[in-house]
């Protein structure tokens, strides 16, 4: 079958890793099928969706890889892409709905809503609307939209009866319609609501899959009901398992969560999320890097599980190593360029290839920068432990490196001679004198990039 899926953001904060799978997930079932992929903006909640924030929603998922067919920054023969520009399109639809008997205003306030619903809970019942207006007359609703009475738009669900719904992960799920309510379609300051916006715009754009987390598995039986009462086609639905954190709670700040722009300011590479997402919640069927044509030829909806995937910040760090060891040396310099600005353009390849193991993430390579390219620091705890090597072995250490200053193999021979020392003995104080820390690329390619006068200040017995 030939998809056309979307993904549909609400521009009121950056993407979260939830969002960004669900949406990789639609793009690679569309591109698999040949289909087409549609980006819109669900920003009918205005006092919360900033322009510029729905401009960096879209530069996020363009850099994550996704790439659309319609959209709000490339138009599309099914535009406007943004609800709150399509507002003439749902008027008339919700106006069809009230001309054929399946809504109705409601008068019903805030707080007389609330009453409603607290003497239901009271009496062990489920809270949903009553539909207390439902059974106002014509003239009645006439008289108080004239008299300016604020009204929502509620749809009219079937008093009786069952919906059954065949949702591609968790299979057929069938609905009480008595439990659903009369719900809202059109709230009382004319913006629509996302039970009703989101579904007819799915329906007028063609879209045919519908991939969404779980949590809107409820909102299904009534977007179906609008669709049917509006003769609209019906899409698959498939509600994805949510991400949780490594303590099995919803995914948030408190247990590691972070947004795509987070994670792209931090410097993770687009292909590392890319690999990683895809295992969350899908099963490939053997654990090793893929390029994007491989993601998408194995991706299948019917590897989806149902369990909730967690998030594991350690698993994303290693598909960052993966995504580093498949780069090439000069795209590997040029994505550190920026960040190296203490590193001369002669040295940098060297530079980047020395350190391109002992690296994740920019800062790495920027803290492995400072170490060689500028004067180096010492903690009170470093000086003790170099301390205690005794002056001695570092006065040695100088006079062989002022006698070998080009040969690392030959200073750290004839060093080892002279003090009696060899392996860790030997290297372990160095690497800590030279570089400030116990592990790191090889000292000898390090070496290079310090200036012999820094060297020797580094091995001088007392530090500044």
């Amino acid at each position: 079958m030939i998809f056309t899926s979307r993904f549909a953001p609400s521009p009121t904060g950056h993407i979260h890793l939830g969002n960004a799978r669900t949406a990789l997930f639609a793009f690679w079932a569309a591109r698999q099928s040949g289909g087409r992929f549609i980006v819109r903006m669900e920003d009918t909640d205005q006092a919360r969706s900033p322009a510029e924030l729905a401009r960096v929603l879209l530069e996020d998922l363009r850099w994550l890889g996704l790439g659309w067919d319609e959209g709000p920054d490339c138009g599309g023969p099914h535009g406007p892409y943004a609800q709150m520009e399509r507002l003439p399109v749902y008027d008339d639809l919700l106006q069809r709905l009230v001309d054929t008997g399946h809504a109705y205003p409601c008068f019903c306030t805030a707080d007389e809503l609330s009453a409603e619903r607290d003497a239901q809970r009271a009496a062990g019942k489920a809270p949903r609307y009553s539909g207390r207006c439902r059974a106002l007359s014509a003239a009645e609703v006439a008289r108080r939209l004239e008299g300016g009475e604020e009204a929502t738009l509620r749809f009219a669900v079937p008093c009786s009866g069952t919906l059954s719904v065949d949702d591609l992960v968790w299979g057929e799920r069938s609905y009480d319609l008595a439990d659903l309510g009369d719900f809202v379609l059109r709230r009382s300051d004319g913006s629509p609501s996302f039970f009703f916006a989101n579904a007819v715009d799915d329906a007028l754009m063609g879209v045919n899959l519908v991939l969404r987390g779980e949590d809107h598995l409820s909102n299904t039986p009534r977007q179906i009901l609008i669709l049917q009462a509006l003769g609209l086609p019906v899409p698959q639905y498939g509600h994805l398992p949510l991400l949780q954190g490594s303590d099995g709670q919803p995914l948030s700040k408190r247990n590691g969560a972070a947004s795509l722009r987070e994670l792209r300011s931090a410097g993770y590479l687009p292909a590392a999320l890319r690999n990683y997402l895809g295992q969350l919640g899908h099963h490939y069927p053997a654990t090793h890097w893929r390029s994007d044509a491989e993601l998408i030829a194995e991706f299948s909806l019917a590897r989806i599980g149902r369990a909730p995937a967690h998030f594991d910040r350690e698993q994303l760090q290693y598909w960052q190593e993966q995504a580093l060891q498949h780069l090439g040396l000069d795209e590997l310099v040029a994505w550190l360029r920026p960040h190296l600005t203490l590193v001369p353009d002669a040295q940098i390849s060297g530079f980047v290839a020395a350190i391109r193991g002992n690296m994740l993430l920019p800062a790495d390579a920027v803290a492995w920068a400072e170490a060689c390219f500028h004067p180096l620091g010492r903690s009170e705890k470093v000086r003790a432990e170099l301390a205690e090597n005794g002056a001695e072995f570092w006065q040695q250490a100088q006079t062989c490196y002022k006698e070998q200053p080009d040969d690392f193999r030959a200073w750290t021979r004839q060093l080892a001679q002279q003090s009696g020392r060899k392996g860790r003995a030997l290297f372990h104080p160095l690497r800590l004198a030279l570089t400030g820390r116990e592990q790191g690329p090889e000292l000898a390619q390090l070496l290079s990039f310090i200036p012999p006068e820094e060297v020797l200040r580094r091995l001088a017995p007392i530090f500044s």
